[in-house]
């Protein structure tokens, strides 16, 4: 018996090249279209819920487009909570809210294992993160193990309890609120947390027309609060909010203006095509690429929204401030000298030339 079998004289075969992924389909008009008239019947749904504050109406829907969670900041009283459960409410997915408190734990949030006497078994009970809408009232009031919690469900998409590996439902969107005051039992958000909010809307003080309108709608309604579930019309389905998304994805981006949007972030960290005098002293630390994707993203769904089929230069820009905000970690210069960072923002966006 031979210690080597013999070779074959056949040359081996070449291994088969792996399909390449198939290209995205493009964007119809009718689709384009029909994603505009579901938009506007959340617009229509925002009219009857809120007064003023087109700008994190806006953030709200096109953050939903996109497939991102969103934060919001502002002192209390400006319906934050209203405008969270008004998007959350007008598509017909679960929903569910969670005032955070320093004592809340992470099982409260992402559920437990409970023994069961009658069976002789542990059966998991899931928390209130498993939805489609989470809201998450005064996020900052959570303490860091909680918070962590948060983080394994928006960064995955799903959750572990007792080992047990479980998917959130899709589609899945964090909307979370704090208050830049009352500091006091506040627990700061770590910068891995901050960043993978898509968004950081930040709401003023209505005009007083705003405030006057508002005070009609509350005599109007004979009610100082609304529930919205009480609101049928105006609702769109699971599906429509995929439709969105996907069409989203299929809107074409051209390379100068991922280049435009890379050259955004780029700057923030100091460098970039045209770097900004001075930003080293203000600027501690720029925009991660998680922030050039969502330049991108926020484009893609802008441009849907708007009916086009491609993304322009001012689809990026028109939420710069929203997507950097909470992406550049200013200097204690910076801070003492009363400089925020959207005048920061404000300097890179105008040094970076549009395509």
């Amino acid at each position: 018996m031979p210690l080597f079998p013999m070779q074959s004289n056949l040359s081996p075969q070449p291994a088969p090249a792996a399909a390449a992924p198939a290209a995205p389909q493009g964007l119809s008009l009718d689709d384009a279209a029909l994603a505009r008239q579901l938009a506007d019947r959340i617009r229509t749904r925002f009219s009857k819920t809120l007064v003023g504050q087109d700008n994190l109406r806006e953030s709200l829907i096109v953050t939903l487009v996109a497939g991102g969670h969103i934060l919001i900041e502002s002192v209390p009283g400006l319906a934050k909570t209203t405008a969270a459960q008004t998007l959350a409410t007008s598509v017909s997915g679960t929903f569910k809210r969670v005032q955070c408190t320093p004592d809340l734990m992470p099982s409260d949030l992402v559920g437990t294992q409970v023994f069961n006497f009658a069976s002789q078994k542990f059966t998991t009970q899931i928390g209130p993160i498993h939805a489609n809408f989470v809201l998450l009232d005064e996020i900052n009031r959570s303490n860091a193990k909680t918070q962590s919690a948060m983080l394994e469900a928006m960064a995955e998409g799903a959750t572990t309890i007792g080992g047990e590996r479980i998917a959130l439902p899709k589609p899945f969107m964090v909307i979370a609120t704090q208050n830049p005051i009352e500091e006091e039992g506040t627990f700061n958000l770590p910068e891995a947390q901050m960043d993978r909010f898509m968004m950081k809307a930040v709401m003023t003080y209505p005009t007083a027309d705003e405030e006057t309108r508002m005070l009609a709608l509350l005599t109007t309604r004979g009610s100082d609060t609304l529930d919205p579930t009480t609101l049928t019309d105006d609702v769109i389905s699971i599906r429509d909010v995929e439709f969105l998304r996907s069409s989203a994805r299929r809107v074409h981006v051209s390379e100068a203006i991922m280049r435009y949007a890379v050259d955004i972030a780029a700057t923030s960290r100091g460098a970039g095509t045209h770097p900004v005098k001075g930003l080293a002293q203000l600027v501690r630390l720029g925009a991660s690429p998680r922030a050039s994707i969502a330049l991108v993203r926020i484009g893609q769904a802008n441009a849907l929204l708007a009916g086009r089929d491609y993304v322009i230069p001012e689809d990026v820009k028109a939420f710069a401030f929203e997507v950097m905000r909470h992406r550049i970690m200013l200097t204690f210069e910076a801070l003492a000298d009363g400089v925020s960072a959207d005048q920061v923002i404000d300097s890179i966006v105008k040094a970076v030339p549009v395509p």
